[in-house]
Formats: structure tokens, C-alpha cells, sequence
């Protein structure tokens, strides 16, 4: 094996992501003092985060469960608390690599890609049941991971589970973002991967263990399969 090898690249970057953003840094917020520090990075302040999680709520659909739905990095490294999971089919959205990503997994010179949900298709993950009355404090927690940027929308929506529908919050592409790679292809998807590298590790380890956990579950997902195909080659 190279260095370049992506059996090689995998667990060392899983394990340095999974210390950076973890529970505790979250909680205490480290982590967030750490994106702040950026130079050039418009990040949302506490009470911005607080108030979207808020609005979000509001709106909650049931007084049911809450449900969040995990397609990418949260079905490996949650860093919240949760009292189940479920595999869960989201319709509408499919799982794409159409965030840049200029820090964490990559730089402003070399950035990298992230996954987010677009429009149309479907989207296989992980639903995770939230505690009752601990509902708030978890998702801050997430709030605080993913929504610092604002490249995401959080939504309500259904989704489909062996032991019926529930109701989840799950967080979309926001497409007025310039974050938003909106044209990206899989070959020029494949190019960043396979060379986009910051604080968080490579952006192809993330990919490496979002095909892993998908398989784990018993879940496939064709488009990331062809794009780790790719990328495996790119990366001999």
C-alpha cells in the first residue's frame, strides 16, 4: 500500500474528525471557538444558532418523537445522545457532494466537498429518536456542528421506516448559498476528493466512511458508489 492508499487514509482521518468534533467540544464549545477563529468566515453567533433551532421547533409538526435524520457524517460520528435509530428512506432529496467545503476538509486554495441533500430522488440514512425533554439540548448540539454557516435549511419532513413514518428534522442544501456547488459533476466531484485535505482530514475519508456505514446497515446508495469507485483509482 501507498501512502495515498485509501484503506490507509481511512481510519486515521475518521479517528482525528471524530476528536475534533466530538460531544464535549461541541458542549462546551470549542469547537465553534475554533471556526471563529477563521479569518474570512462568516459564522452565526449563539443567539443566531439558538433562534433557528427555535424557529425550527416551532414548528414541529406533532407532539410526537422528534426524529433527525443522519445521510452523511451523523450516521458515523452523531456526538448526541439519542434513545433509537432506525434505517429511514427520505423521498424527494438525494444524497449529493454539492457543499464546498474551505475548511475542515479542505482549504480556500484546494477546497473540498461535503454531502447535503438537493432536490429529487431519494435518500436512504439513519432516523435517530430523540429523548423526550431532551430534544433542545441535543439539537443544539447539531445546530452547532452543522449550522454555523447557514449552508443548510433545516425541514420537516416524513420519513419512511420498517416500523411506520415519523416525522424528522432534516437538514437540506441551501442553494442561495455560496457554498452551493450547483453545476459540480462526478468527475470534477472525484478531482476535489481525491486531493481536498484540512484540520477535520481528507474529504475522501469521508466518503470512505459514509460508503462504509451505508454498507454496515445493509444500504446502498449507486451514486457514491461509482464516485468511490473513481476515487480509488484517482488515488492509486
Amino acid at each position: 500500500m501507498t501512502a495515498s492508499d485509501p484503506d490507509t487514509l481511512a481510519p486515521q482521518d475518521a479517528s482525528l474528525a471524530r476528536q475534533l468534533i466530538s460531544r464535549s467540544s461541541l458542549q462546551d464549545g470549542s469547537f465553534l471557538e475554533r471556526v471563529r477563529a477563521i479569518p474570512g468566515l462568516a459564522v452565526r453567533s449563539d443567539r443566531e444558532l439558538e433562534a433557528s433551532l427555535n424557529e425550527t421547533l416551532a414548528a414541529r409538526p406533532t407532539d410526537g418523537p422528534v426524529w433527525l435524520f443522519g445521510y452523511g457524517s451523523l450516521m458515523w460520528n452523531p456526538a448526541f445522545s439519542y434513545v433509537e435509530r432506525r434505517k429511514g428512506t427520505l423521498r424527494g432529496s438525494h444524497r449529493r457532494f454539492c457543499l464546498w467545503m474551505r475548511l475542515g476538509r479542505g482549504t480556500p486554495e484546494q477546497p473540498g466537498l461535503m454531502l447535503a441533500l438537493d432536490r429529487g430522488g431519494t435518500t436512504r440514512g439513519v432516523a435517530f429518536r430523540l429523548g423526550r425533554g431532551e430534544e433542545r439540548a441535543e439539537l443544539l448540539l447539531v445546530w452547532r456542528r452543522e449550522m454555523f454557516t447557514g449552508a443548510y435549511h433545516a425541514r420537516w419532513v416524513i420519513l419512511a421506516t420498517d416500523e411506520g413514518p415519523v416525522h424528522a428534522i432534516a437538514l437540506v442544501v441551501n442553494r442561495e448559498h455560496d457554498q452551493y456547488a450547483a453545476k459540480i459533476d462526478e468527475d470534477e466531484a472525484v478531482e476535489h476528493l481525491a486531493t481536498a485535505r484540512g484540520s477535520l482530514g481528507s474529504s475522501a475519508e469521508y466518503l470512505f466512511e459514509t460508503i462504509a456505514h451505508l454498507k454496515e446497515l445493509g444500504l446502498r446508495d449507486r451514486g457514491l458508489e461509482r464516485i468511490h469507485r473513481s476515487l480509488a483509482i484517482a488515488m492509486r
